[in-house]
């Protein structure tokens, strides 16, 4: 005991021996630490994949999945699901398609109860959805997307056979942009969506007005004009955008209500 005890100071007094022994010690220690870095890169695991196109509100079953190897760190760091539990009979989330031979991400996968909500389920009390009937042209080649404010202006024919035109509406967020089966348009899909239906939450009493247009004889167009990028990234209160158009549409329909107090009070 007391020969090693004399051995291990002489080394320590030894500058030469030291200096070396300490640089052993360093590059076992990056040796080691190398290797596991490189054990985990390489270590392979096995990750589920959509054998098809999967689309949106769609259950997971076990046939739509295949598997396939991959580095388990390069799973992690992009967020990919590994465990079929987390994806068998779970859904794809509403707004999302997951493409054929594509990895389950977090946040694509979701429980029924996730996967059947929409735009409408925050609508709040005193807004009513509006669903206006509109086609590639309307939508200036589909460049109108859910989330832009826009504003809404109609055209109509009045008494005199004159042209009306102008905003009724100003600053009308677009909730979805559907096709004629009620898929989103915009989800990612190898499907070529044509618009068909563009929805908007606006107050009760605008939704009135909006659903008068369809009722009036000779028709009243509702379309939708887009604005610039800048309009649509602040979130706006819809307002009346020209009170002679308002006050247009109104006098060509009696509103249930107002006819009742009319009658009430006679």
């Amino acid at each position: 005991m007391g020969n090693i005890k004399e051995e291990l100071t002489k080394i320590i007094k030894n500058k030469n021996t030291l200096t070396v022994l300490i640089v052993l010690i360093g590059v076992v220690g990056i040796y080691i630490v190398y290797n596991n870095q490189v054990k985990q890169a390489i270590t392979t695991i096995k990750v589920p994949y959509a054998k098809k196109e999967i689309s949106s509100r769609t259950q997971i079953t076990s046939e739509l999945i295949g598997y396939t190897e991959m580095p388990k760190k390069v799973a992690s760091s992009l967020g990919i699901l590994t465990n079929a539990s987390q994806i068998t009979n779970n859904y794809v989330k509403y707004g999302y398609t997951i493409p054929a031979n594509s990895f389950f991400y977090n946040g694509m996968v979701v429980k029924f109860e996730e996967a059947t909500s929409n735009e409408m389920t925050d609508i709040p009390d005193g807004y009513t959805v509006y669903s206006l009937d509109v086609d590639i042209n309307s939508t200036y080649g589909n460049s109108i997307y859910t989330g832009n404010y826009v504003d809404l202006y109609v055209k109509a024919e009045n008494e005199n056979n004159k042209i009306i035109f102008g905003k009724l509406f100003e600053s009308v967020k677009v909730l979805a942009v559907l096709d004629s089966q009620g898929n989103d348009v915009f989800e990612s899909s190898s499907d070529a969506r044509k618009p068909a239906k563009m929805w908007f939450a606006v107050k009760d009493e605008y939704n009135t007005l909006l659903r008068s247009t369809e009722a009036i004889s000779g028709g009243v167009k509702v379309m939708p004009i887009p604005r610039n990028a800048s309009y649509s990234a602040t979130d706006r209160e819809t307002t009346i955008g020209s009170q002679y158009i308002e006050q247009f549409i109104k006098g060509k329909i009696m509103n249930y209500d107002e006819a009742s107090n009319s009658n009430n009070q006679g």
